[in-house]
Order: C-alpha cells, then structure tokens, then sequence
C-alpha cells in the first residue's frame, strides 16, 4: 500500500557467467504491467511469456520463480509509484493529499487501482510467499500511517482523545476500497468526492473533546 521499501535482496538470479541476450529490466517492468492488469493469479506464464517476449525457461532462469517475479515488480511498482502521507503538511493536509493523489494514481495510466491494495489478496498454499510479500507492504504503510498519527497527537496536532489505531486502519481500509473501486470504474471524479467527503469528517470529529 503505497509506501517504497528496500528490504528486498536481488532482483534477477545469477547468470553463471553467461551473457543475457534480453534486457530484464525491460522484461520486470512489462511484467509489472501484467501483474497490475490481472493480478497474481490472473497472470498465467502464458500472459507472462507473452507480455515479456521470453520463454518460461528463460523467465525461470532469470527470476527463478514466478513468485520472485513478482517479488521483484512489487519492488520495482513502489520504486516508481509508490508514495506516503507527508511530514510537511499539516496532519489533515497530509491525510487528504495522501488520499487525494491515491484518486489520481489508481484512476489513471499506466494502471488502475494499487497493485499492492489488491493484486493479491487471496491465494492457495502455492502463492503464499507472494501472499506475504504484498501484506508486509500493506503492513509496512500502517506502521507508517500509525507513527505519523500518533507524531500528530504528540504534537497536538490532533486531541490526544482521537484513536490513532483505529484512524490508522481507517485509513488504510479507505485506500484499499479506492482501489476496488478504480478497478470497477470508478473515476477520478468518483474518489475526489469520496476524499473531500472524508476531509469534511476529519475537520469536524478528529479533534472534537472527548466524551465526558
């Protein structure tokens, strides 16, 4: 969910020595398009061979498995699309802005909805390191969102009586359903009247007293 990472090792499997004769930076980024297009399980080798123009050997001799392959497109998807909520702005700003750019991004080219939010979300025993690495992302922008929520609270940015874990996954349960929705359709249009409907939420109830 949207937020770049480093912890992965390398990308392609070693060569032994002997010299390539494709690209497979080209190869993992049309391999990207094809997991964000159909997912996981809808991109079959078949679809793979076809989008990266290699065999299935030759996939397998690169990026060993399909699961690596699509270890390394996460990677390469948070790399160049990937991004946070904002240490700069004010915390509501942040949260709207975060909000506001995942309408754009999941409504527009080169792909719709977040490849991380819903490219795979449930699988069999034979996918679930691929499983594992998109809900360690998912995991990773929580952690995120929680440490700036509760950096906003610390700050009195926000009352001290708002739930920092509950905004927390509201927030994320918001990013994953804007992506649902991107890829049914919805437009850009469509999530911008869903953030400004959220802005007004948070403005009127993230700092209102607690109860007594």
């Amino acid at each position: 969910m949207l937020y770049r990472s480093d912890h992965y090792g390398k990308r392609y499997a070693s060569t032994s020595g002997r010299p390539r004769s494709f690209d497979p930076d080209e190869a993992l980024q049309r391999a990207l398009m094809t997991f964000w297009a159909h997912g996981y399980e809808g991109a079959s080798m078949k679809l793979l061979q076809e989008a990266t123009g290699l065999s299935a050997p030759q996939l397998y001799r690169a990026f060993e498995s399909k699961e690596r392959l699509f270890e390394s497109a996460v990677a390469l998807y948070q790399e160049e699309y990937g991004f946070g909520v904002a240490d700069s702005l004010p915390v509501i700003d942040a949260l709207t802005d975060y909000l506001d750019r995942a309408a754009r991004e999941f409504t527009s080219e080169p792909g719709l909805g977040c490849l991380v939010s819903t490219g795979l979300l449930t699988t069999g025993r034979d996918a679930e390191a691929a499983a594992a690495v998109v809900r360690a992302e998912r995991d990773q922008a929580l952690t995120a969102l929680s440490t700036r929520l509760a950096k906003a609270v610390a700050d009195g940015e926000l009352s001290e009586s708002v739930d920092v874990r509950g905004l927390t996954r509201t927030i994320g349960a918001l990013i994953q359903g804007m992506s649902v929705q991107a890829r049914d359709g919805a437009t850009r249009e469509d999530l911008g009247r869903l953030v400004a409907t959220v802005r007004d939420l948070l403005v009127t109830s993230v700092n209102r007293p607690a109860s007594i």
